[in-house]
């Protein structure tokens, strides 16, 4: 989920649900390691439980980082061996390393060595021409071996030449039975599985044969839908609507541009709050004519809660 889970759209998402875990965005082990540590490893406390995910494939910078990310405070770190796009091949990690399970089991090895937070992995059941039960089988033993014991699966494969990132994400096809029968095969191992879920019944249903389930595009097109897992999955009643979401996110933008966050970088995340909801268009609109105002101009920041209140009025059932 690159520029897409930094930490406003978390601290915006643990609003909307205590529950889940969330992930970071995929950093790089020499960014984490050599650059700006509070932007790009910088987190609000309320986000926890936090995932940090990284990618690499060098054990002793995955060793640093996974140290780091203990000492800051992170829940978990994930390596992410998933990511098919061009310029992280080049560099060695993601999708590509499908295809060195002895590599990525001396990485993970040396990562659950250096911390005492657990140490996951992210990754897609096959590569190119190779999607077959036995590989994929073969691999996930290695990575349980060196002492992974929580692997999440996207139940495609990646075509590493020839599709976008975003072709991967759709192209290839769903094989949820494979994932379930990783997890007949490893009873010991926490299988999560991924990829295409887009409502509480697919979720309900993938929870009887895995040990979780992983949402990415589907929330973050439709944030709300996280409300709607805390509420029938986690059996919260409490769920907050979406007027009250985006009044203790006004207060949060408040507090953020005092500290020289642009306003847009924060509410670009919320454009889908509404989606399949009366206003929704109207809200997408005042988003675009205003995401770009000034710190000072919190007129325009407070004319949010109005639209918010009107929608949330709109959305009413009728009695």
């Amino acid at each position: 989920m690159m520029d897409c889970t930094d930490r406003h759209e978390r601290y915006f998402l643990r609003l909307l649900s205590k529950k889940v875990m969330l992930y970071t965005e995929m950093v790089a082990t020499k960014s984490a390691i050599h650059g700006d540590r509070n932007k790009i490893l910088g987190f609000n406390k309320i986000e926890k439980p936090l995932g940090l995910q990284v990618g690499g494939s060098d054990k002793k910078e995955l060793s640093t980082v996974c140290k780091i990310a203990e000492d800051l405070g992170y829940d978990e770190i994930n390596i992410n061996l998933g990511c098919p796009s061009k310029k992280v091949q080049q560099n060695k990690f993601g999708a590509c390393l499908i295809k060195e399970p002895d590599l990525v089991a001396e990485c993970v090895n040396e990562m659950v060595k250096s911390c005492s937070i657990p140490v996951t992995a992210k990754t897609r059941i096959g590569f190119d021409d190779t999607e077959n039960f036995q590989y994929l089988n073969n691999f996930v033993n290695k990575i349980s071996a060196a002492g992974c014991k929580t692997i999440i699966l996207h139940a495609r494969k990646a075509i590493l030449k020839g599709l976008t990132p975003k072709e991967n994400l759709k192209i290839p096809k769903l094989n949820y039975p494979m994932v379930y029968e990783i997890k007949k095969n490893n009873p010991n191992l926490e299988i999560v599985i991924n990829g295409g879920i887009t409502n509480c019944l697919q979720i309900k249903e993938h929870l009887q044969k895995c040990d979780g389930v992983m949402i990415g595009r589907a929330i973050y097109q439709n944030p709300y839908f996280l409300a709607e897992i805390e509420n029938e999955i986690f059996s919260n009643l409490n769920v907050p609507s979406r007027s009250e979401i985006t009044e203790k996110l006004v207060e949060y933008v408040k507090e953020e541009t005092q500290k020289g966050t642009r306003v847009n970088q924060i509410m670009r995340h919320t454009v889908g709050l509404y989606y399949g909801q009366n206003g929704a268009n109207k809200w997408k609109r005042f988003l675009s004519d205003n995401m770009m105002a000034r710190d000072s101009d919190f007129q325009k920041v407070d004319h949010i809660m109005e639209i918010a209140q009107n929608n949330e009025k709109a959305n009413q059932p009728i009695s």
